[in-house]
């Protein structure tokens, strides 16, 4: 049992050394990584969530100079909130990113609490945007589990041919046994940038991987063939979050106040708009609307929300 538990702490140690090494020749310089401030990182965090690094480097640093604060962007109106969103996708992420600052504001006195279960009770923060937080800006020595490291650790686990696929749980466990007791941030960090350069799902680089000698899945990950889409609902072959997005965008280019009427703004968002697509299109934005993304004002016009 005692040389089974120094192989273990060997190999933690050997692994630990070995994805810092590469991190501090190959990590990617994001701007985020070189802030502790709370509200920051969780702007990058949620802008992340659902879109590519590549574009959030360009929108963050423009969310930030409108929205320099947590303050700043729990004073503002929801409708530039939303237009300052414009090329992020996912529009619904913005309004919760301004619903958590006026429920810090009001239950915190406006500071982002350090705590991990404080900061799972606020709205829109799960386990992993409370970790990561606790991690990146109050420097806690806690794992970290997005997709990327769940990839990772997942093959470094068992090799990939081998299931049923881990819990949950089960990657959070691993994820906190491999934790080192000293540099978290560079450590989870590191690990989100294997997964993402060199451990990615369909053509892992095993030859460019530093773990490849510890990993048990090294050249055994096959490109799969993926499972058929479920159809999403929509019109026209076209799904209803692409008509979402298009609605947020016409009401978002608006030179005037006052907004569209409704039938102007179904055919901006589909051309060959007919009587046929009305209650479609009426379902369409009542969820948008209890959704909080747009607002239905006096006389029928639709507009995005004060």
């Amino acid at each position: 049992m005692r040389h089974r538990s120094n192989t273990a702490l060997k190999r933690k140690s050997l692994l630990t050394a070995k994805v810092l090494r590469w991190y501090r020749k190959n990590g990617r310089q994001l701007p985020w990584r070189n802030e502790d401030d709370p509200y920051r990182v969780l702007v990058s965090e949620v802008m992340l969530q659902q879109t590519q690094v590549s574009r959030v480097l360009t929108k963050y640093p423009r969310f930030l100079k409108r929205f320099p604060s947590l303050r700043r962007l729990t004073n503002a109106k929801t409708s530039d909130v939303i237009k300052a969103w414009e090329g992020m996708g996912y529009n619904n992420r913005a309004l919760r990113l301004q619903r958590l600052a006026v429920t810090v504001l009001d239950e915190h006195r406006g500071r982002i609490p350090g705590n991990i279960q404080e900061l799972e009770a606020l709205p829109g923060i799960g386990r992993y945007t409370a970790h990561a937080l606790a991690c990146f800006s109050f420097g806690q020595q806690v794992p970290v589990v997005d997709t990327n490291i769940k990839r990772v650790l997942t093959r470094l686990r068992s090799p990939q041919s081998r299931r049923p696929a881990p819990k949950e749980e089960d990657i959070w466990d691993l994820a906190e046994s491999l934790l080192p007791r000293q540099h978290s941030h560079d450590w989870n960090q590191a690990l989100m940038d294997l997964g993402a350069t060199i451990c990615t799902a369909a053509q892992p680089k095993c030859d460019r991987c530093p773990l490849v000698d510890l990993c048990p899945s090294a050249y055994r990950v096959s490109r799969r063939t993926r499972a058929a889409k479920k159809p999403e609902p929509g019109r026209d072959g076209i799904p209803n979050r692409i008509y979402r997005g298009r609605t947020i965008q016409a009401l978002r280019e608006l030179k005037t106040p006052g907004g569209m009427t409704r039938t102007a703004l179904a055919r901006k968002i589909k051309p060959n708009f007919t009587s046929v697509d009305r209650r479609w299109s009426e379902s369409l934005l009542r969820r948008l609307q209890k959704d909080g993304l747009i607002r239905i004002r006096a006389g029928n016009r639709i507009s995005l929300p004060e």
